[in-house]
């Protein structure tokens, strides 16, 4: 009309997620809990990275931390004891598209679960480890576990615990084929970020130990550290992890170390005077298992999801 051409088209915006695309069930640690911390780093590294909800999974075992899959909002898979890992590469086998994260705690992981860690960790299927380090077995109440340091009165120890703690940072650097670990803690949010976005972004098993919170049963283990920041060494390099001014003015002492070098990182990882914090170690050449459990299996993905189906409808009424 009048010579002029309409034009109908509209603009249609992309998909875009929310924090709370991500958030599942509300939350129910125990205040002050360093869990809460964790968890709402997730949510911002995956709102941040915008990768659709339905695209991830949240996988754990059992322990206070292993609630973690009730509190997003993907899917997730809530476990036996000490099997997070092995569910965690049954589905990165069969699933290689989906982006997989996995809570454990240090009771989870390096007592019933020390065989799982071990070849999960050499396996290297390509999945986020958040390990939650609080020292005690918090959901039983108050256990000793592998990482309770020497002379911690527990339920099962009043006395104090008898062993040298477990050292969970040599252990993983020490497997064939380890390919990223860090070390964090929960009460420095933008540190934590930032270990977690790299671990993200790398492909193969990341595995961070989370030094966590836990103020009912064992305020004693991170009350001190929290008090005296200059008993951290913060790990910094141009190959590593960039951290924020804020990061570095918390912590007493800042060094310089290649996340490639793996007998630097034993070093600082061996160290009980000073804990390191920050990316250890990083080879992302290392083999990544995924890549062989998929590789010429004869069935595309489509067919391998029909049959898994198909074995399942055996089990239904």
């Amino acid at each position: 009309m009048f010579g002029i051409k309409a034009d109908w088209s509209l603009d249609v915006f992309e998909r875009y997620f929310t924090l709370g695309d991500y958030s599942g069930g509300e939350a129910r640690w125990c205040p002050g809990c360093g869990d809460f911390a964790v968890l709402n780093t997730v949510h911002r590294v995956l709102r941040d990275a915008q990768l659709p909800p339905e695209k991830s999974v949240a996988v754990s075992g059992i322990g206070c931390s292993s609630r973690l899959p009730h509190y997003m909002g993907t899917y997730g898979l809530h476990g036996l004891h000490g099997r997070a890992l092995p569910l965690a590469n049954g589905v990165k086998a069969h699933r290689p598209d989906l982006d997989l994260w996995v809570a454990t705690g240090d009771g989870d992981c390096f007592s019933i679960g020390a065989g799982p860690w071990i070849h999960s960790v050499r396996l290297n299927m390509d999945m986020v480890v958040l390990v939650f380090d609080n020292a005690i077995y918090g959901l039983t109440k108050n256990q000793t576990s592998p990482t309770s340091p020497t002379g911690m009165k527990t339920s099962t120890h009043p006395k104090g615990a008898p062993l040298p703690a477990l050292n969970p940072l040599t252990t993983t650097l020490g497997v064939t084929n380890c390919s990223f670990v860090a070390q964090v803690v929960d009460w420095n949010p933008p540190l934590l970020y930032q270990t977690i976005k790299a671990a993200h972004q790398h492909r193969g098993t990341s595995f961070i130990r989370i030094l966590q919170r836990c103020p009912v049963f064992s305020e004693s283990f991170c009350k001190p550290l929290q008090d005296n920041p200059d008993k951290f060494v913060l790990l910094e390099h141009e190959n590593g992890i960039t951290l924020d001014d804020s990061v570095k003015r918390v912590f007493g002492q800042v060094e310089q170390h290649d996340p490639a070098d793996w007998l630097g990182a034993m070093k600082y990882a061996r160290d009980e005077e000073q804990l390191p914090l920050g990316l250890l170690y990083r080879d992302p050449d290392a083999v990544v298992y995924e890549d062989i459990a998929t590789k010429d299996l004869g069935k595309s993905d489509e067919e391998k999801i029909a049959a898994i189906n198909k074995a399942m409808d055996a089990f239904a009424i």
